[in-house]
């Protein structure tokens, strides 16, 4: 098991990545990350809390790129292990707590963002580096993060792909507390067990009740066609296959815009 949990007073879920020393997102983590989620939803669990190795110098390194395909096909789909990871996070029918030690990068950033509440250690870090690998983000993943972000501060995050510290996405309320390191696990404990001692029922009707309402966007369907073609068309290109060559070769890409 790579993502073990545990039940802390009978009430608190704590799920820990533990795959390598990056937590890459690879289909393995992430299809245990959701097993664990499906094994505490049939307990009392009223809160759980999605976190890394104590210690982690990085809290996930995102998408695991040897598992991108590199025959044009859009590996971002319905059924991506991510989405499925983000899917039951939203609909979870309790608050999930992201306790964030290390540095996030790439689709770790959505990961994290998905979550009802997040508190980092001081030291962490957030870079969304699609840009730098020539890897177009999902649209869902896009909504998703302009939801919790802003647009502008997605913008400069997905256009810069440059580590920004915690302190600024707490100032910009992106991230709810950033607490010194040594303090982030009885910091985050305490505030699972002052959720925990709220109505259960009341806490999933809320949690319903706002991601109805933040997903109340039309978008039509030649609109939704048009962003997926143009995603394609990036899957198709010489930038797609030669980031993630670089990446793998351990050298700066050679982008050409085409």
């Amino acid at each position: 098991m790579r993502a073990p949990y545990a039940i802390v007073d009978g009430v608190i879920g704590v799920i820990t990545m533990n795959h390598g020393k990056v937590n890459a997102l690879s289909k393995v983590l992430l299809d245990d990350i959701v097993s664990a989620f499906d094994s505490l939803e049939s307990s009392l669990v009223r809160v759980i809390i999605l976190r890394a190795e104590k210690g982690a110098k990085v809290y996930s390194a995102g998408h695991d790129v040897r598992e991108l395909p590199t025959n044009g096909r859009d590996p971002l789909t319905y059924n991506d292990p991510l989405r499925q990871v983000m899917r039951k996070i939203d609909h979870y029918p309790q608050p999930v707590i992201a306790m964030v030690e290390g540095s996030v990068w790439g689709g770790a950033c959505e990961l994290v963002l998905g979550c009802d509440v997040i508190i980092a250690a001081d030291d962490s870090t957030f870079a969304i580096t699609p840009a730098k690998l020539g890897v177009p983000y999902d649209v869902h993943g896009t909504l998703n993060l302009i939801k919790v972000a802003g647009m502008h501060v997605l913008k400069e995050l997905m256009f810069t792909a440059e580590p920004v510290p915690m302190k600024r996405l707490a100032d910009l309320g992106v991230v709810n507390h950033v607490v010194p390191r040594d303090e982030l696990e009885p910091f985050t404990m305490k505030m699972a067990h002052q959720i925990a001692q709220t109505s259960p029922h009341v806490l999933s009707v809320l949690k319903e009740e706002m991601r109805v309402l933040a997903n109340a966007h039309p978008l039509n369907p030649e609109t939704y066609e048009r962003l997926q073609a143009l995603r394609r068309d990036v899957y198709d290109s010489h930038d797609y296959q030669e980031g993630i060559r670089a990446f793998l070769e351990k050298r700066a890409p050679i982008f050409r815009g085409c």
